[in-house]
């Protein structure tokens, strides 16, 4: 059995096609079920597809009847009732809808052509095509949602199909055309088609197409400046013998090697925040997705506080609005802005509680990188929001980080710019060894040779100095200095950065000035209240010498702002100790056994374990740890891990105290 959704709805059974009963909500129902990932509530299906009928669950039984009559076999049953929830089980049917799905949710980048070229013979019309249904409006909002995704898989489908295939391939131009037909706004389709028809000597099309392209941007008031003059660099670099001789065929270009001007220079990521849709009022008025009110309000504060961050270029809060209020789908709307990655989100009141439903999807492939519902009381509703939108952008910031930076390791080390360098050297970098940041420190200084402006890269090479001051991987007092002088290069590149006095703060924690280290965390994390290292950075400091209540707080917020945060053993490492000098030993043993369980912690780590079970009492446990240092630092003593860190006097008597109890004194 095979089962088309793109297009007319189709099943086919042993290659004939199985007649389906005429009503047009049990086909939606089918459908429907068909990719929900698991179980749906019967109240759900009725509110989906009845508009208050007399009996909407006795209509419902009735199209589950008769998909049963369809789908069932003799041996299988393939529609499942459990409870008040409906599944429909799949397994050995061909769905060509959830066939695309999967491609995407791997990666379309990764697959080859032969996939490539399989999965666009699937996409030969809309997202259940003709099956629009009045009068059931959650129904054909979810069509119109599934439609643009599979517009948006469809076209990132193409654009690798096409970068992958020969320039003279006869199927090329056919896929560069339906390519901008499914994304009329996007740049590089554009692009890619004029190149495309210049390797073949047709510039009269590629003229042609230039002209109807720039009345199409200029009816939605959009800039083509940007196409029209890379168009120009296209004609300018081919000569014109081989531009106009027919029989002539350049190389083919990657469409990704094609980089619109206006987007060149900047290198890093972009983002836009698209307005969220408040779907019920907080207030308990029903009514239907909406504009305004505490969405707007939610999306300008995330707007501005991952502007805060400066991690990467966010779109203008007016860029953003204005398109929302031209209806036009957030895919499209990336596509327009010529952004990397679009966040949407809803909110809405449900039960007595806020809801907050959040995507983050990238844009050439519509590929879901991130998602995550908030649920809160609204006790105090202003409070609750602060809450959810630190949360979202703690989120959003670190997700890209991570495709960045696994894309960057993708890549041949000669062919980074400076953006990609710089997250190739931050992959390496959290993996806390010797080897390691010595790669991570040659990656940021290439950064730097690329862009000497790049605050970030001088806080990331600021950090490998660090380390190797922290972990004795060099000399000390050199390595310091050069963490002070990467940092202040960062301050003066770019003082507004968080980044740049988080490190900062870290290079001065080196050289004894805690007051000064605190002054500059805390400006870090006043510039971004988000920014979870500031935060971290501040336990750590507190937690030797400072105020230890003031490191367990700050070591719970970062954690809270990041939980999958690669220093995750650093901020647990650090609440630990502060529990030590509070005399909380058994507290700090616990903490400190979830700091040496992190994948990538390091032998510091393990240091800080070992002495905090000393303390708890836990001399087995300690041991172990103590044993598992000294395969790699014979030599390890109470004097290596004071000197590794700024305490006061008590708190290194108690750790002295712990390390003589397993034989480290």
């Amino acid at each position: 059995m095979s089962v088309r959704l793109l297009g007319p709805l189709t099943v086919i059974r042993d290659g004939a096609t199985v007649q389906l009963p005429a009503s047009r909500k049990l086909r939606a129902l089918f459908a429907y079920l068909a990719l929900a990932p698991h179980a749906v509530g019967r109240s759900r299906l009725c509110e989906l597809l009845w508009d208050v009928p007399n009996d909407p669950r006795g209509e419902l039984r009735w199209c589950l009847s008769k998909l049963r009559g369809v789908l069932d076999e003799p041996d299988h049953r393939r529609i499942e009732t459990s409870g008040d929830t409906i599944a429909l089980h799949l397994k050995g049917v061909s769905v060509d809808a959830i066939d695309i799905a999967s491609a995407a949710a791997g990666g379309i980048e990764t697959l080859d052509l032969e996939r490539l070229k399989a999965l666009s013979g699937l996409l030969v019309g809309d997202f259940l095509d003709g099956l629009e249904i009045d009068r059931s409006p959650h129904f054909n909002s979810w069509l119109v949602a599934q439609r643009r995704r599979f517009s948006s898989w469809h076209a990132a489908i193409l654009e690798h199909l096409v970068s992958k295939l020969p320039a003279d391939a006869d199927e090329t131009l056919a896929h560069l055309e339906k390519w901008v037909e499914l994304a009329p706004f996007d740049g590089r389709a554009h692009l890619t088609l004029l190149t495309r028809l210049a390797q073949r000597g047709q510039i009269g099309e590629c003229e042609e197409h230039l002209a109807s392209a720039a009345q199409l941007f200029a009816s939605e008031d959009l800039d083509f400046g940007p196409v029209r003059e890379a168009w120009q660099t296209i004609r300018s670099e081919r000569p014109a013998a081989t531009l106009w001789a027919r029989p002539a065929l350049l190389p083919a270009a990657s469409p990704a090697s094609i980089v619109l001007p206006d987007t060149a220079a900047s290198e890093k990521a972009s983002l836009a925040v698209m307005p969220f849709v408040e779907e019920a009022a907080i207030s308990g008025v029903c009514g239907g997705p909406s504009r305004g009110g505490l969405a707007d309000g939610l999306t300008h504060d995330i707007i501005t506080r991952l502007a805060k961050l400066r991690d990467f270029f966010v779109i203008a809060r007016g860029s953003v609005f204005a398109l929302a209020e031209k209806n036009i789908a957030p895919e499209d709307a990336g596509r327009r802005l010529n952004v990397d990655y679009v966040t949407t989100g809803t909110v809405r009141s449900q039960g007595g509680r806020v809801v907050v439903a959040v995507e983050l999807v990238e844009v050439r492939t519509a590929r879901i990188i991130w998602a995550e519902t908030f649920e809160r009381k609204p006790d105090d509703i202003f409070a609750v929001l602060d809450d959810i939108g630190n949360s979202i952008v703690s989120s959003i910031s670190t997700e890209i980080e991570v495709v960045e930076r696994n894309r960057a390791m993708l890549k041949a080390p000669n062919s980074l710019n400076a953006w990609e360098a710089y997250h190739r050297g931050l992959w390496h970098m959290y993996r806390f060894t010797r080897t390691e940041n010595e790669q991570a420190r040659h990656f940021f200084g290439m950064a730097l040779k690329l862009d000497p402006t790049f605050a970030r890269a001088y806080a990331g090479l600021s950090f490998t100095h660090w380390q190797n001051a922290f972990q004795r991987w060099g000399d000390r007092d050199q390595e310091s200095a050069r963490a002070f002088e990467a940092a202040g290069q960062s301050l003066l590149v770019d003082d507004h950065n968080p980044a740049a006095h988080w490190a900062m703060g870290r290079a001065l924690w080196l050289r004894g000035e805690q007051d000064g280290s605190l002054i500059e965390l805390e400006r870090a994390v006043d510039l971004s209240p988000n920014f979870a290292l500031g935060h971290y950075a501040l336990s750590f400091v507190h937690s030797q010498s400072g105020d230890p209540n003031a490191a367990i707080g700050s070591s719970d917020h970062s954690r809270h702002l990041s939980p999958f945060d690669p220093l995750l053993f650093g901020m647990l490492g650090a609440r630990a100790m502060a529990h030590v000098r509070l005399g909380q030993f058994d507290e700090a043993a616990e903490w400190a056994l979830k700091a040496a369980a992190r994948p990538n912690a390091h032998a510091i780590i393990l240091a800080i374990a070992a002495h905090c079970l000393a303390l708890a009492g836990r001399l087995d446990e300690a041991r172990t740890f103590a044993a598992a240092i000294r395969k790699t630092l014979p030599n390890y003593c109470a004097d290596d891990f004071i000197g590794t860190f700024r305490f006061e006097p008590d708190a290194s008597a108690l750790f002295r105290q712990g390390a003589k109890r397993i034989g480290l004194g």
